[in-house]
């Protein structure tokens, strides 16, 4: 009788101590979705570019052949990547200081230029309208404009093992790279359930993302977009306050089976 009660405490914990590796791998095929092989070629819709947003930060660069012209309009030497390297490094968001912030109304404002309205814009499409105001002052087309995002900035929070604000100094960041940037998600982090708080033009929407869905890939949520904050909420295991490996799974199990010992001890005596 003694030793089935023990043995019933220790095949329970054993059941509520670890997390299947079903809740951690990333990707899978999961049962009743399409299932994506190995190798398979997934393509993008190009036509869904990212579009500017207020609060954005954008590295504008404008070069002419006229050095009073680029003094004129404030030109900037171009930062090297050690120095990038070094400012990321430093926690410092690089781009904040160099770059133009879009403000509430949507715009920028460029040195002689003026306000330029950029939200709602692609890159490419406010390249050409800089190249458009740019000849209103430059006769030739002696001037080379390059626009592009000043990082992109996530914010990580929850069951990560490093969360915080972070700036990645890359046009494009998927969720997966994201995730690796905060030293990836805890063993007590839901992973099929991740939280992701994504701004828009109208205003901000909540989404519920699957990490260890393969098709994940396929969806508006596989790339991250500047200013999406990402929420990792814990598995039902951390609120049982089970083990989240098997050194802390085995000190559980030998700490409730001392105990449970000694409660029948105390039982039968």
């Amino acid at each position: 009788m003694r030793a089935t009660l023990v043995l019933t405490v220790v095949i329970g914990l054993q059941l509520f101590s670890c997390v299947p590796n079903k809740q951690l791998i990333y990707l899978q095929n999961l049962e009743g979705n399409e299932p994506i092989l190995d190798d398979s070629l997934i393509n993008y819709n190009h036509s869904d570019e990212y579009r500017i947003q207020v609060n954005d930060v954008i590295d504008i660069q404008i070069h002419t052949t006229d050095l009073e012209m680029n003094e004129m309009f404030n030109i900037r030497p171009l930062m090297t990547m050690q120095t990038q390297q070094m400012a990321a490094a430093s926690g410092g968001d690089v781009f904040y200081i160099t770059g133009h912030t879009v403000d509430i109304n949507g715009r920028v404002d460029l040195p002689l230029l003026g306000e330029i309205q950029v939200a709602s814009k692609t890159l490419k499409e406010i390249k050409a309208e800089i190249s458009t105001e740019l000849k209103k002052f430059i006769t030739n087309d002696d001037f080379y404009v390059r626009a592009r995002l000043g990082g992109v900035r996530f914010s990580a929070i929850g069951e990560f093992q490093k969360p915080g604000k972070y700036v990645v100094l890359q046009d494009r960041l998927t969720i997966l790279e994201a995730v690796a940037h905060a030293g990836d998600l805890k063993i007590a982090a839901k992973r099929d359930e991740i939280i992701l708080i994504r701004q828009y033009p109208e205003g901000t929407r909540i989404h519920r993302v699957n990490l260890n869905d393969r098709n994940l890939i396929k969806t508006p949520y596989y790339f991250i977009r500047p200013n999406d904050q990402i929420y990792a909420e814990p598995l039902r295991i951390r609120e049982l306050g089970a083990g989240e490996n098997v050194a802390q799974s085995l000190q559980l199990i030998i700490t409730s089976v001392t105990a449970a010992a000694l409660i029948l001890n105390l039982i039968i005596n």
